[in-house]
């Protein structure tokens, strides 16, 4: 940055800064009735503006605009934000009428924790999400009257506020940015200065539509630029706190600094920040597959939902499955093997947008070079014959590309699932998400063992027959890594986003899914109407649905769920 350029930056941040300070006592004389209705407008204007935020992403992530793929874009950008907008202000329409969000709250016990259930939170979800559940679980000792009292967070005294945040967006999901704003000003009661990552800055005037409400408020500011811009902004005497998504090398660059010096101060534990730190930072997750009699239509669509765990979004998600632990004994691991290799090389082309992507693959393929090349182009890698024992690369490195390991494990049964766990958790690095596959059969021969299973996986979400995205997608269900990360061994980071229901003391979300899509689902005894779900890579008809879906969330009324559900149908 040029020495005129830095000026110019400082003085952009120390004017949002001021104007931030200003706003924040704007802020805490607002009632919840009018940050409600602040909300409720963003909504509607989420839902004006949605077209024009899916083209910006498409034209971020060089998507063909008529490919499916742009479903992706609208599910995990303008739906899960109008979602997630109408779940928090359903939130503070319950602290205004003096009634805690957790009054209705469904709750249960798991491995010794209560828990609350997330999805489905009312009708809709039901018939949308049809078979898919999700509970959070809170942390040991938290009971039921405990998680009720503290549901609201800072939101229960809005009038004390908590100073300025700065949040640093990711640059691959395009709704992450805004949803940790939306969570640090309500969760935490801090106005907002957002500052974008460079690749998602083409996002800024629909993001400034948007957010129109808040900025004309004087609580958001919403910031471009480099690194240098989000070093001076995190470290601006004005910033009360930093939260940030992205990897634990940039975290430990903005914690620790760089160099010689960064360990010198982790040694001592004496870090450069002066301030709190929240992050979401990723991981290497795993996919667990347990042995059980599959039939040739179940290999096929578990395969397709591998291949979507890793390839979503090009491959570029935090929670992107890295390595897929199977059974060295199952009968059918050849066979499976053979299906996801036909899934991963048959999924859609898409571009290398992510800066960076095509090294970490070559980086891969150096590390692994009898991995098979999958793809149009041998753009993705298929690494098989991982030692969780050895210094596996695919299992400590977060490579943010299309690259998937397979672990094969001895056992079957309950040997194996303890032995899957035990790998899942001290082989892998990071602690944000892990998904399960299994039969119904093989979950109800485990019984209560899986249940332990469960328990012992140490992630911030675990999904069943699931990808762990869905909680990502469920407003109501926490985000973030497993708690206890500390500033030297952050790991997949410190902290929860999302959260609509503001719960305190929170350590997992735990997500469950149907193991068929409908019709098979029925004709096999599962209570579950869902076709293939429109996130898959596979679906035809992904982009309408999208855009179906993000309508009904940004508009809810009965009349859109028809053709909601005939797009999905023909998925």
């Amino acid at each position: 940055m040029q020495p005129e350029q830095a000026v110019a930056a400082e003085t952009v941040i120390d004017n949002a800064l001021a104007e931030l300070a200003e706003g924040e006592q704007k802020w805490s004389r607002l009632p919840l009735a009018g940050r409600r209705a602040l909300l409720d407008r963003m909504r509607t204007l989420t839902g004006q503006h949605a077209r024009e935020w899916v083209e910006a992403a498409v034209r971020i992530k060089g998507l063909d605009p008529v490919s499916p793929l742009v479903g992706e874009e609208w599910l995990s950008g303008p739906y899960v934000f109008a979602t997630s907008l109408t779940a928090v202000s359903r939130t503070l329409e319950s602290l205004e009428r003096g009634v805690s969000p957790l009054a209705n709250a469904k709750f249960g016990t798991a491995g010794g924790r209560v828990t609350v259930r997330a999805l489905p939170a009312g009708l809709y979800d039901e018939l949308l999400l049809s078979g898919f559940r999700a509970e959070v679980w809170l942390q040991p000792g938290v009971d039921a009257d405990a998680a009720t009292a503290g549901a609201g967070l800072a939101q229960l005294d809005p009038a004390r506020t908590q100073g300025i945040g700065a949040v640093l967006g990711a640059g691959n999901i395009t709704s992450i940015a805004p949803l940790d704003t939306i969570y640090e000003l309500i969760a935490h009661n801090r106005v907002v200065a957002l500052k974008l990552n460079p690749v998602t800055d083409p996002l800024l005037p629909v993001l400034e539509k948007i957010f129109a409400p808040l900025i004309d408020l004087g609580v958001v500011r919403v910031l471009t630029g480099g690194a240098e811009v989000g070093g001076r902004l995190v470290t601006h005497e004005r910033v009360a706190h930093v939260h940030m998504t992205g990897s634990a090398v940039t975290h430990d660059a903005i914690v620790w600094g760089t160099g010689p010096q960064a360990a010198e101060r982790k040694q001592a534990a004496t870090p450069l920040l002066d301030k709190p730190i929240t992050s979401e930072l990723g991981g290497v997750s795993p996919t667990i597959i347990l042995p059980g009699e599959w039939s040739t239509a179940d290999l096929e669509f578990q395969a397709e939902h591998i291949a979507t765990q890793r390839l979503h979004n090009g491959g570029y998600n935090c929670v992107a499955a890295q390595a897929v632990i199977v059974a060295a004994d199952w009968p059918q691991k050849d066979a499976f093997l053979a299906a996801l290799t036909a899934a991963v090389d048959r999924a859609p082309a898409r571009h290398a947008y992510y800066p960076g992507s095509d090294n970490r693959v070559a980086g891969a393929r150096e590390s692994y070079p009898d991995a098979r090349q999958l793809g149009r182009r041998g753009e993705r890698l298929l690494v098989t014959g991982l030692d969780p024992d050895a210094d596996e690369a695919l299992l400590s490195s977060e490579y943010f590309a299309p690259v998937l390991g397979v672990v094969e494990l001895p056992g079957s049964g309950s040997a194996f699932a303890r032995t899957a766990v035990d790998t899942a958790n001290e082989k892998f690095t990071g602690t944000l998400g892990v998904n399960i596959v299994a039969h119904p059969d093989t979950l109800a021969a485990l019984g209560e063992e899986f249940d332990t299973m469960i328990e012992r996986l140490r992630y911030g979400t675990v999904a069943v027959n699931a990808w762990t995205a869905v909680g990502y997608l469920t407003p109501t269900a926490s985000w973030g890594a497993f708690p206890g990360h500390t500033l030297d061994d952050v790991q997949s980071g410190i902290g929860v986003v999302h959260n609509a229901w503001l719960i305190d003391r929170i350590e997992r979300t735990v997500v469950r899914g149907p193991f068929r899509p409908a019709p098979r689902s029925i004709l096999h005894g599962e209570w579950a109407l869902t076709p293939k779900p429109p996130w898959f890579v596979s679906n035809r008809t992904a982009a309408r649905t999208g855009q179906l879906l993000t309508d009904f969330a940004a508009g809810p009324r009965w009349s859109r769920l028809p053709a909601i559900f005939a797009s999905a149908l023909r998925g």
